[in-house]
Formats: structure tokens, sequence, C-alpha cells
């Protein structure tokens, strides 16, 4: 992959075209650094990169925060969760134009995604602004957008031919109508031996999650194909403060002793990573 350069490359141009004013929801263009609608609605490039389309405050504790994408950065670049990237590339190999990932935080499976097939490209959308600027500059294909996931998109109708969706909210109804006829949707969830070994250091896993997601989608899709993806991986304890520290358990790290726990490693930990990635089509 090939990072781009912040400041220099807008969004790439076939992301403006699918992109919508996230206020009247007319199709917007680029001036300069600027997306702007017909009814004059305008939204500026970060320098990263990105754009923020949001118009309202995200309550605390809903977007990732600097020291939590710095801990995810580090650790995905390790390559402890490399096999689901290729796993991920692998699904997603038929994308043959846009794919949105949902959820997209750093950009790191999107970019594999889009390394893995030459023809698409990708929109990442998430809430964490301060992820965004890393997921701008992951690659040159690559546009980002600061959205609400819960709120409706500003992303046409049918624009999609995939939407990936990896450890992020499921938003079935918008999933459905930013996906073209027959698209693909791809859902990768931890599994509920995830990091078990670190017990109550992270947040438990549902055992029927993956129950409860065919019915929440069930509705709009169709599952096609479920795969899993499991290994031992050996963590220093600095890997595993990260893994701990890059999740929702980053916002609870003052209960039960956790930070405590975690500077109280100082030799490597065996965990098992697991994960589910379902694939299915839009109805």
């Amino acid at each position: 992959m090939t990072p781009t350069d912040p400041g220099n490359d807008p969004l790439p141009p076939r992301v403006i075209d699918a992109l919508r004013c996230s206020v009247c929801g007319d199709p917007i263009g680029l001036a300069g650094r600027t997306l702007r609608c017909a009814n004059s609605h305008s939204f500026d490039l970060a320098r990263q990169g990105y754009v923020n389309l949001l118009h309202a405050r995200i309550p605390a504790g809903t977007a990732d925060t600097a020291p939590m994408v710095a801990a995810r950065a580090d650790f995905l670049a390790s390559g402890a969760y490399g096999p689901l990237a290729d796993e991920l590339a692998r699904v997603c190999a038929e994308a043959d134009g846009l794919v949105i990932d949902a959820g997209a935080g750093t950009g790191y499976y999107l970019a594999r995604v889009l390394d893995a097939a030459p023809a698409p490209y990708g929109l990442a959308l998430d809430v964490s602004a301060v992820a965004l600027r890393r997921a701008a500059r992951a690659h040159p294909r690559l546009g980002a957008a600061v959205w609400n996931l819960w709120e409706p998109w500003p992303v046409g109708d049918g624009v999609a031919s995939v939407v990936l969706n990896v450890f992020a909210p499921r938003n079935g109804p918008e999933f459905h109508r930013v996906l073209r006829p027959g698209g693909l949707l791809v859902v990768a969830a931890p599994a509920p031996d995830h990091l078990r070994e670190l017990g109550d250091l992270v947040l438990a896993v549902d055992e029927r999650k993956d129950e409860r997601l065919d019915g929440t989608l069930g509705e709009y899709f169709t599952r096609t194909d479920r795969t899993e993806v499991r290994r031992a991986v050996e963590l220093t304890p600095r890997q595993v403060r990260q893994a701990v520290e890059m999740g929702p358990a980053a916002f609870h790290l003052d209960r039960g002793g956790r930070r405590e726990r975690l500077d109280a490693l100082h030799e490597a930990q065996v965990v098992t990573v697991s994960f589910t990635v379902s694939a299915y089509r839009r109805r």
C-alpha cells in the first residue's frame, strides 16, 4: 500500500460522487478543499484529507480517543490480526466499485481489501475524527468521512458493491440502502474465545453473537458464508496493553483494577485471537 501525503490529495473523485450533503441530501462536489452542494451547504477537508460531515456533537465515550487510536495503530502494525485482514481481502475479492467500510477506524482493513483488488475504491466512515486522520492516509484510493453510523448515512442509494463492517455498529437498513442489488455485506466480529486468556481485562463476547447477528440482518440480507479465523499468538506486555487499550475496555481501565494489572505484566502472554467473518447478499 502507498500512503497518501496529508494535505496534498483531496478525496478521490469517485468517493465524492458517492457522497451526499449531510444537511439536505443533495450531491456534493469539490471546490478547492471544500465540499459543497447546490444549496451552498459546505464542508471543509481537514489538512489530513478527511471530511467531517457531522453537524452535531457525539456523546462522550462514543468515539475512539487519541490514545485508543494510537494503541490500535501500533497493535495492528505488529501483524497480530493480519490473518483476519487476509480473510477479509479474500472474501471481498469480487469488489469492483465502491467499498464502504462502516466503522473503519484507522483504515487498516479497508486498505488491505483495496490492496488485494486493484479496481475498487474505498470510503471509510467512522465517528472518530482522530481515527480518520490515519485512515485518510492509509491508501491512495481511499476517502474518509466522519459520520455517526446510527444516523442515515450521507451516501447515495445503491452506490456500493461491498460494505465492510469490522467490530463496529451494524445499521442493517443503511447497509441495505447503500448497497447495489446483489451487493455483498461482510461482517467481522470477535468469537466468544477471542482473547479469553486475558479474562476480564477485555469485555466478554456474547456466546450467541452470531445468532443475534443473523437475526438483526435477516430482514435485509441472506447469509451465504461464514468462516472462522483463529490462532494462538504471543503478545509482549506492551501488546497486551495495546489490545486492551484499543477496544471498549479502554473506557473502563479504572474499574476492576485493570490498569494496575496491566502495569504488573512483565512477561509475554500466549493468547487466542479468534474471529468470525460472515458474508451476506443484499435481498
